[in-house]
């Protein structure tokens, strides 16, 4: 690598040994890399705190604070960063340790300067692929953005395509969808992009609307028709005259109401209550709901003919669960959206809550979502959101759903196994040399990570191309 490129790491050392600091930046020189080094734990932490450096490497064992402490602290205080605990005193036992607080790795020493070049090439590559995924998905949310949604996933791209369609043509439509999968944005979609966009978009919640009100609301009254109306008022539907009304949560309307919309529906008349005068209204219906319309037809809750003068053009919105490749570009567009609101640099999650969110069931779907983000930003303590700063109804139902891979603790087991498995990669495979490094014979190796025992034959070759 050419040493003139910029800096792609920050990366500080905290050792009381001067020359083994010394080894590190010499061991680094040829780096893209910007190597901070400190003999004191306490300024070292300071330091690492306010600098936010993306790689750390500690000593285990140092006067006043020891590693496993500035561990512990950059891990509640900067979840993102990547430390590296360094020990001149290994131990199977304060390995597993490190790892199951949040240590990236456990480096032995004389530390070898081809394992740390290794290691930090590596994490170079991987920085560089964050950035330019970073930068691709900045392009790919522009590119996938229609009127105020976001997806790429076959079914949002339908829903699009199909809203595209239609918003000329319509005169009603229904949306469908659980709770929270965004039917509100598809309406105002169909509006904006209706001959109807320069007018009104009245939106009712039926499931809100008192029913010896539901009359009054969408049709309107006049002055003294029942009590407390003291003056002539509008209905939604001769309000948004010219323009569009949505109806969200149909499937909440009563019974004499839905047959009133009906007629509505069939000839554009509209007669406020205690008027027999009868008005022409030119206005567009969306309806939406959460509910199983077929259902509520069969339970005798909901006309079937309206459902079909309704259902002229139905639109599906998919559950989270149904679309989770869009759930990065989701995640990137909510973030970048509270972090100019809570004016915080978030850059991103770490990798240990993009997983939580990945296998989170999402019940509430978008809505959700973008709660939990919120939250989440205004609880993270740094320009990163952990799983500690994510809501703990999130924590719980990933543990109920055996999803320990995603929380911040594991069963010790898992830990020991994990480690075991991190020291075989280091040993290229070789069971003979990771019993060796581990101080456990190769048998419970074998053991821990759940592999069949080759012969004793295999194992002696195994040593010798060690």
């Amino acid at each position: 690598m050419n040493p003139e490129e910029r800096p792609v790491l920050t990366i500080a050392a905290i050792d009381d040994d001067s020359a083994a600091l010394a080894l590190v930046r010499a061991a680094l020189k040829q780096y893209p890399v910007e190597v901070l080094t400190y003999t004191d734990a306490r300024n070292g932490l300071e330091a690492v705190l306010e600098r936010r450096p993306q790689v750390v490497l500690v000593d285990l064992k140092m006067p006043d604070m020891d590693g496993l402490q500035v561990l512990d602290r950059i891990m509640e205080s900067a979840p993102g960063t990547e430390v590296m605990l360094v020990t001149g005193h290994y131990s199977p036992e304060s390995a597993v340790e490190a790892i199951r607080r949040g240590a990236a790795d456990y480096i032995t020493k004389p530390v070898s300067i081809t394992g740390l070049r290794e290691r930090i090439g590596k994490i170079i590559e991987e920085t560089r692929r964050r950035e330019e995924a970073a930068r691709l998905d900045t392009e790919l949310l522009k590119a996938h953005q229609f009127e105020g949604m976001i997806g790429r996933s076959a079914q949002m791209l339908e829903v699009f395509s199909r809203i595209r369609r239609v918003a000329p043509h319509y005169r009603t439509a229904l949306v469908t969808g659980a709770t929270g999968t965004g039917k509100e944005l598809v309406a105002a979609a169909l509006h904006r992009l209706s001959p109807a966009a320069a007018n009104r978009f009245a939106v009712c919640n039926c499931s809100a609307v008192v029913e010896t009100l539901f009359e009054s609301e969408l049709f309107g009254h006049v002055k003294g028709a029942f009590t407390g109306a003291s003056q002539d008022k509008p209905g939604l539907l001769e309000y948004a005259n010219g323009g569009t009304v949505f109806l969200d949560e149909i499937g909440e309307m009563p019974l004499e109401m839905q047959s009133k919309l009906l007629r509505f529906l069939e000839n554009r008349e509209i007669q406020r209550v205690g008027s027999p005068a009868v008005r022409s209204v030119d206005v567009r219906v969306i309806a939406a709901t959460n509910r199983d319309l077929s259902e509520l037809i069969a339970e005798k809750k909901f006309r079937e003919d309206l459902y079909y003068r309704l259902a002229v053009v139905e639109i599906k919105l998919p559950r989270l669960t149904e679309r989770l490749e869009d759930l990065p570009l989701l995640v990137r567009h909510m973030i970048g959206e509270f972090s100019a609101q809570f004016n915080k640099p978030i850059k991103g999650l770490t990798p240990r809550a993009q997983l939580l969110l990945s296998r989170y069931n999402w019940p509430g779907n978008i809505r959700e979502l973008k709660s939990t983000l919120g939250s989440a930003c205004m609880m993270a303590a740094g320009d990163t959101i952990d799983v500690a700063d994510l809501p703990e109804r999130l924590r719980e139902r990933a543990g109920q759903a055996g999803d320990t891979d995603a929380g911040a603790l594991l069963p010790l087991a898992e830990v020991e196994r994990r480690y075991v498995l991190r020291v075989l990669e280091h040993t290229g495979g070789n069971k003979a040399a990771a019993a060796k490094i581990l101080g456990i014979n190769r048998a419970t190796v074998y053991r821990m990570t759940g592999r069949e025992p080759q012969s004793e034959d295999g194992d002696e070759a195994e040593a010798t191309h060690a």
